[in-house]
């Protein structure tokens, strides 16, 4: 089958293939490390990751580079307020981030470079659009980017920046140009940069580079000069996007990307998220309020990337409850009893229809909710058809068809990792719910429905989940 990926760029669905052997080469606008990320950044890490793993799925060796912005207005502003310099500011929320991705099980990426690392590669960039004519210095020893020398300003966002409305979103700083229109590509130093080690020589004098030039120049740097795929949220595809295009192409003279993906914002409850709504909510936020790792993952890929999530408390619980079904079929499939000789159950065909019609929907632009429907689809079948044959024996061929099915999907979502590390418990709850069970056992055989059911409820309030099976209750810890 053939990924197929909608093109910002071309504003419309293409075939995707790397262009050199089996290697893709990817960026993804990273996090700005002055504030612990939230929820609203993760829709799109979440996304980064949806996509990290489907290059893999798909057989190709994905070279994955996500930047961290540690020098810019908000990172300065930020250390000066606290009174510290700005590797002290910023490596805190460079840790935080990191724990939250390997809390939602994100896999690693190929390189995470911080902007201060590479400011001599940006400083000689600069040196190469001023020698093709589309950099200039500012009297005040800023270095602008002349827009009306590259003709070809404007081919993503379709906005030139000629009109009010690109004149109301091109950076606004007090720096001197020749055209409003023009971005900074190097900011010459002011006190308050000074104040936090912010600052750095360079041929126009000291100051700190402009934040579109980092992406280009981090992104070249590790993964050459022409991307096969660039990532980000649609908040970033004007100007910061079209900046990067113009910057890096305006230097190399070729192709910055050949794919260009971007990620639908996030609603909370329905509302914008924004500071003053209280609903700017971070990975440590839920955690604190006893949401799980594997829930938050789920909702966050729950509907397709092009399209607005609604993430909701509710939505949370009912992912709470969908990992868990997961998690109950991967314990059911484990403990199956298996016989040579014995049924397939049709545990084989459900196995084969499930994997073709997820990779159908992940080759449909990432299409990750029905790609999600199609393994809960398989899930349903499968109980059904164990429930049929009593919960087995069935063929060991057909158990292993129905376990490798979910396992692969679930390299796409990575939720089983997750929730079985989650749902150990300790040998003290353990042991509390075995006696309890067998409790209830014993009250329903002496046909005490009542007092069963006591102790049901008992057992389910101290957040454990129940599934009655043919072969006996199964638990686990609920999300």
């Amino acid at each position: 089958m053939t990924l197929t990926l909608h093109n910002s760029m071309s504003r419309s669905d293409e075939a995707f293939h790397p262009s050199e052997g089996d290697e893709v080469r990817v960026y993804a606008c990273g996090p700005t490390i002055y504030a612990h990320a939230h929820i609203g950044n993760f829709r799109s890490f979440a996304v980064y990751d949806l996509f990290h793993r489907c290059l893999a799925w798909k057989g190709w060796t994905p070279k994955f580079v996500l930047n961290l912005t540690d020098v810019d207005d908000k990172t300065i502003r930020g250390a000066r307020e606290a009174g510290v310099g700005l590797r002290e500011f910023t490596e805190p929320f460079e840790t935080a981030f990191r724990s939250d991705l390997e809390t939602l099980g994100f896999r690693p990426f190929t390189a995470m470079p911080r902007a201060t690392e590479h400011v001599d590669e940006m400083i000689a960039w600069i040196e190469r659009l001023e020698a093709n004519g589309l950099a200039y210095p500012a009297d005040d020893g800023s270095v602008y980017f002349r827009i009306s020398a590259f003709d070809a300003y404007g081919a993503l966002s379709g906005n030139r920046a000629d009109g009010e409305t690109g004149r109301s979103r091109i950076d606004a700083d007090e720096y001197e140009k020749d055209d409003i229109r023009d971005f900074v590509l190097w900011k010459a130093a002011k006190e308050e940069d000074r104040a936090v080690g912010a600052v750095w020589d360079s041929p126009w004098g000291e100051g700190r580079p402009g934040w579109h030039l980092e992406c280009s120049v981090l992104s070249c740097t590790e993964l050459g000069e022409t991307l096969d795929v660039h990532l980000g949220g649609e908040d970033l595809l004007f100007p910061h996007h079209e900046n990067e295009i113009a910057q890096s192409e305006g230097a190399t003279g070729r192709t910055f990307s050949r794919f260009w993906l971007h990620t639908k914002h996030l609603r909370v409850e329905g509302r914008k998220m924004a500071k003053s709504l209280g609903n700017t909510y971070t990975i440590e936020d839920l955690l604190e309020k006893g949401y799980r790792p594997s829930s938050i993952r789920h909702l966050l890929l729950s509907a397709h990337y092009r399209k607005e999530l609604n993430f909701t408390f509710d939505g949370l619980e009912a992912s709470a409850r969908a990992v868990q079904r997961l998690l109950g079929l991967d314990r059911r499939l484990e403990e199956l009893d298996t016989q040579e000789g014995a049924t397939d159950a049709g545990l084989d065909t459900l196995a084969e229809t499930a994997l073709a019609d997820f990779e159908a929907a992940l080759d449909d632009d990432l299409n990750s909710s029905e790609a999600l429907s199609a393994l809960f689809v398989f899930l349903s079948g499968v109980n059904g058809a164990l429930d049929e044959v009593g919960g087995g024996p069935v063929s060991p061929s057909a158990r292993q068809a129905a376990q490798n099915a979910l396992h692969r999907m679930d390299e796409i979502f990575g939720l089983l990792p997750l929730a079985r590390a989650e749902t150990t418990a300790g040998d003290d709850l353990a042991d509390w719910v075995e006696s309890k069970l067998a409790e209830r056992k014993a009250a329903r055989e002496a046909k005490e429905w009542a007092r069963a059911d006591a102790i049901r409820d008992e057992i389910t309030d101290r957040g454990i989940i129940l599934e009655d099976t043919p072969q006996g209750t199964r638990w686990s810890v609920g999300g």
